[in-house]
């Protein structure tokens, strides 16, 4: 069986109880998170082998954490342990729609003291998946990491996937971060975005002008998720679009797109991409979606995250 190896941050998300301004919140509940962490989860619980790439805190956050990853069965070999800083905190607030915003406690955070040297024994194989977010794409170690582990998990034959999902408020500056997403891009096999993170990216208003201009370099496909408008995903010889599926009531929309992107990897696992056809591309939309409206009728991301029933 392959391996999703997801690398970057996992932190912990205290989600605000109240709806509104956290300004205003009171109660706050403890769960998992981070997108990368959501994704490893979200392979696993479907059903096949992940395994979790980041560095944690020796701080009683970090022990919950890998705790959390050895009960929903992602492989901890590669979580490494530091004094150097504590683990990620993140407190997220939700409006009356379940959309979120956030504030993050990482300066610098465990995860950012990743190191290139800590990644160079992972045995990627043929048909394993690599993937990784911006947020740990930051001016840090962490940076370094990333690279040496795209470039030994290409070396190997495995695919690479990367969602940007943008986060400004950990930025210096939206040119900063837009600039290194644009450099990490072409790097990736299987770029997932929403459509809003799509015309920042590109610059481009009209979704496939701007979906096709992202095929270049390594990219083989581009996933565009939609909210209510549904999801589409363009290749060079194929594109398809399946309908948002709204048979459950929205409560937090946090890991959504996760269990999206990690719905569609945990199909591509040990099959790639080669000679996709638009039916094969529905499905994949129409099965990640279906995963993407359970998360979101549940709180939290980890512990959202469907079973294999529950999907297909």
């Amino acid at each position: 069986m392959n391996t999703l190896y997801a690398i970057g941050e996992m932190l912990i998300d205290f989600t605000a109880q109240e709806t509104g301004v956290l300004e205003r919140a009171v109660t706050f509940r403890k769960n998992a998170g981070g997108a990368p962490a959501n994704v490893a989860v979200c392979v696993a619980k479907l059903g096949k082998r992940a395994n979790m790439i980041t560095k944690l805190g020796r701080d009683a956050f970090g022990n919950f954490l890998v705790e959390t990853l050895e009960r929903e069965h992602v492989g901890t070999d590669y979580v490494f342990r530091t004094e150097e800083a504590n683990t990620a905190l993140a407190f997220v607030a939700r409006d009356e729609r379940g959309e979120r915003t956030f504030s993050f406690y990482r300066n610098p955070s465990a995860d950012m003291l990743l190191d290139g040297s800590e990644v160079e024994r992972i045995p990627f194989e043929r048909g394993d998946i690599l993937h990784f977010c911006s947020v740990d794409l930051c001016d840090a170690p962490v940076r370094g990491a990333h690279r040496v582990a795209i470039e030994r998990a290409r070396a190997a034959g495995a695919l690479v996937s990367f969602d940007p999902n943008l986060r400004y408020s950990l930025w210096k500056s939206g040119e900063e971060l837009l600039a290194t997403v644009r450099e990490f891009l072409p790097l990736a096999d299987i770029v997932k975005v929403s459509d809003e993170e799509l015309v920042d990216i590109t610059g481009i208003r009209e979704e496939k002008a701007a979906a096709l201009s992202l095929l270049k370099g390594n990219v083989k496909a581009v996933f565009v998720t939609k909210g209510k408008d549904g999801a589409c995903v363009y290749t060079a010889d194929a594109e398809a679009w399946q309908p948002t599926d709204e048979r459950s009531a929205v409560v937090d929309t946090t890991g959504a797109g996760d269990s999206f992107i990690g719905t569609v990897l945990y199909q591509l696992l040990g099959r790639g991409l080669d000679g996709l056809t638009r039916d094969e591309l529905s499905e994949m939309l129409y099965r990640a979606n279906r995963a993407a409206t359970v998360v979101v009728s549940r709180e939290g991301a980890i512990p959202a995250m469907p079973t294999n029933k529950e999907v297909f």
